[in-house]
């Protein structure tokens, strides 16, 4: 009953910026989590960067610095910034989220479809 919908993927050259959004909708009581999550070729999925209650944030050592996440609660969206992107941040980008239904107040994690991120000169 909930949908995350991800868009602001693309090709862009070492140095370069992009911002990612995810959008969710549906029956939405309260989202207590949202984040991203990559997986390039041949590796396994890795925790990007997540906000939690409260405006905490956590990333991963290799985007430190360069990458931000920030929410908007009123449009329950996330984005992720991504600054002075490299070769090796190509993957495809998912979004993530904790989401307490509207009708039961049950947490469920829900998935973005993913979005093709590549930085190529």
């Amino acid at each position: 009953q909930v949908q995350l919908a991800e868009s602001g993927g693309g090709l862009v050259q070492p140095g370069g910026s992009l911002r990612l959004s995810c959008a969710a909708s549906g029956s939405i009581f309260r989202i207590d989590a949202m984040g991203w999550y990559r997986q390039a070729p041949d590796k396994q999925r890795e925790l990007v960067a997540v906000m939690l209650s409260r405006g905490s944030t956590n990333y991963v050592d290799s985007v430190k610095g360069r990458f931000t996440i920030s929410r908007d609660n009123a449009k329950d969206t996330v984005y992720l910034e991504m600054n002075s992107l490299k070769p090796e941040d190509t993957a495809v980008y998912y979004c993530n989220a904790v989401v307490r239904s509207g009708w039961g107040h049950a947490a469920y994690t829900y998935w973005g479809q993913g979005t093709q991120v590549t930085v190529s000169s």
